[in-house]
């Protein structure tokens, strides 16, 4: 079974956390997960600037180190950069210490990118946590460091292999509203899915009016 939305009491039972940003207007915050990865992140780049979005990549930190002129790319187009673990790592099975660190690593990668551009101007700093999942003792120590902590109100489900790609289309499509916080991932598992879905997602929400904006 696959949750496209994410239930409104999830999102009320855990308000310290973003699941949607409301009050700019007809606008969806576009989000992936898991990169960058030098093929996939680079076509979601290519897709994306045909329709000039911008859009938010919450960046595993080992990738960016590993691929560091394709995260360079994503700052030169406009998009932004959040943090999401160095190590892809589970909040869940993990010491906050220890995931604190993981999460401190991948934000030094972040920086070395940042520190590139000549014209550096305050980055916000976004944390998403892998699958979702994290404590909520972690949740309070990364707020007192300054992170917001994003969650999603929409999910495509492209990383399921055996993902129905009309369903996933067309429960994003109908779940839309403005403030939506949307994840895709720019991943080797879930390249297939988001080839198929992404395309055909962005012009819909154009066409019903929408806009895209960075978090």
């Amino acid at each position: 079974m696959h949750f496209f939305t994410v239930p409104s009491t999830i999102q009320w039972l855990i308000p310290s956390c973003t699941w949607r940003k409301e009050g700019q207007g007809k606008v969806i915050y576009l989000t992936f997960d898991d990169g960058p990865n030098p093929e996939i992140t680079a076509w979601v780049m290519d897709e994306l600037k045909k329709h000039q979005i911008k859009a938010t990549f919450f960046c595993v930190g080992d990738n960016l180190r590993k691929f560091p002129e394709i995260a360079k790319r994503l700052l030169t187009e406009g998009h932004q950069i959040g943090n999401h673990t160095m190590h892809h790592i589970k909040g869940w099975k993990y010491n906050n210490d220890d995931y604190l660190e993981d999460v401190e690593n991948c934000e030094k990668e972040i920086r070395k990118i940042q520190e590139q551009f000549e014209n550096k101007t305050a980055q916000p700093r976004l944390f998403r946590p892998p699958y979702g999942q994290i404590k909520p003792s972690q949740i309070k120590l990364l707020r007192e460091r300054g992170y917001e902590i994003i969650q999603w109100s929409d999910l495509s489900c492209d990383y399921d292999k055996h993902l129905n790609y009309e369903k996933s289309l067309s429960a994003l499509v109908k779940n839309a509203k403005p403030g939506s916080i949307v994840v895709f991932h720019d991943s080797e598992k879930a390249e297939h899915q988001l080839k198929q879905i992404l395309p055909s997602y962005l012009e819909a929400m154009l066409a019903e009016g929408f806009t895209f904006e960075t978090l």
